[in-house]
């Protein structure tokens, strides 16, 4: 005899997930069950920084819409899923979300492959976020100096001979990938 496992909602993970208790933990919805992101490591961060910093100051000054770190998002209509990706870009006209997931998905999502995540599940991830409205998804893989970009028509790969760019979602925005890994102490 087999036994149903209760899904959660976006609206019960919210609770749980805002939820004191909870408040330094980063927790996700991954189709209804909560997944908790692995804590950064130093090397996670200057990487993040580094795709982060250029964002920044493309975006901002040109007022194009909202560069952050660690937000969590979920699509109107998926009760199961509340994602968080490294780094996000929404380019919509909204006002800020001050509690729970924004409501909708952003333009842009990056992932930094933290050393006890596995590939393939930041590809899954990936690949769920273009399959339902995201245009551009930077997978970064630091171990091997390579950012694996992902788009509603393509996915390919980047080494560090080549030059990041945000296509449609960013024109005129570029990052040579050798930047992404650099370590400003070296």
């Amino acid at each position: 005899m087999s036994v149903k496992q209760h899904l959660l909602t976006v609206e019960e993970f919210e609770q749980y997930a805002d939820s004191p208790e909870n408040a330094e933990r980063l927790l996700e919805l991954v189709n209804g069950e909560i997944v908790e992101k692995p804590m950064s490591t130093e090397e996670h961060g200057v990487i993040t920084g580094n795709i982060y910093g250029p964002l920044w100051n493309f975006v901002n000054p040109r007022k194009l819409g909202r560069v952050v770190v660690e937000v969590r998002y979920r699509k109107p209509g998926d009760q199961h899923n509340a994602r968080i990706p490294d780094i996000a870009f929404s380019s919509a006209k909204r006002p800020l979300v001050k509690q729970g997931s924004v409501p909708e998905l952003p333009d842009l999502a990056v992932e930094v492959l933290s050393p006890d995540q596995s590939l393939k599940e930041l590809r899954e991830k990936a690949r769920y976020f273009v399959a339902n409205g995201v245009k551009l998804v930077w997978l970064v893989i630091p171990e091997k100096r390579l950012v694996e970009v992902y788009t509603p028509e393509d996915e390919w790969v980047l080494n560090e001979d080549d030059t990041l760019t945000g296509r449609d979602v960013l024109p005129e925005f570029s990052l040579p990938v050798r930047d992404v890994f650099a370590d400003p102490m070296a």
